[in-house]
């Protein structure tokens, strides 16, 4: 069986300018949001090219661990639950020549469920493709930077703060996180001050998603 290869797109778009190092501020709207089950698994993990190796044990133990602590601040009074498939990965390995130096990326699916209704809040999983960030220590990619742990981290958090912009849009146009279901004020408010924050100049740590294309494994025999 071939491998499951992510093939990641030439074009990038950026999906919002926003910083997830504000783990120190207060979490952004989410109506009446508490988390109870943060699972993920990685049955399907693949390793893109020119990557360093990581274990399925270790990125389900890096998006977890990013997830808590994005959405254990909040404390509403009805339980949502995640579930997370990690896809595939690239974890950067030193570019030659240097500008031909890789980007890391993660690859992976989410789904929110409704404790109270038990069902899904998206029939269908949202995928969410991040990129790793420019800045200071990953403009020449970071391979030649940083460690593979912290690779996995930076991506992971990225991840979670994505994860969080797409729950806080829903939220504004469905509704998913009110007590009567209806969009809030609140709600609104949340989504434009996102919006705002994307028209601002980006962070150096902003995560960056991309259009991506996974092809299906091939059954040999």
């Amino acid at each position: 069986m071939t491998r499951l290869i992510p093939l990641i797109a030439a074009v990038l778009m950026m999906a919002a300018c926003t910083n997830p190092n504000d783990l120190d501020e207060a979490p952004i709207y989410l109506g009446n949001f508490h988390m109870g089950h943060n699972v993920s698994v990685a049955p399907n993990l693949t390793k893109g090219p020119a990557s360093r190796e990581a274990s399925k044990e270790e990125w389900i133990a890096a998006m977890v661990g990013a997830m808590d602590e994005r959405f254990s601040r909040y404390d509403g009074d009805k339980l949502y639950h995640f579930g997370i498939s990690i896809e595939g990965y690239v974890l950067a390995i030193p570019g030659v020549p240097v500008v031909a130096s890789p980007k890391s990326a993660l690859i992976l699916h989410v789904t929110v469920w409704d404790d109270a209704a038990q069902a899904k809040l998206n029939e269908e999983p949202h995928q969410v493709t991040v990129i790793e960030s420019f800045s200071a220590n990953t403009i020449l990619g970071s391979g030649l930077t940083q460690s593979r742990e912290k690779q996995m981290e930076n991506l992971s958090r990225n991840a979670a703060k994505l994860i969080q912009n797409w729950m806080v849009r829903e939220n504004n146009t469905h509704g998913w996180f009110e007590d009567e279901g209806v969009p809030s004020d609140q709600a609104k408010a949340a989504a434009e001050a996102l919006e705002a924050e994307a028209t601002e100049a980006p962070s150096a740590e902003a995560p960056v998603e991309v259009e991506a294309d996974v092809v299906a494994p091939d059954e040999e025999g």
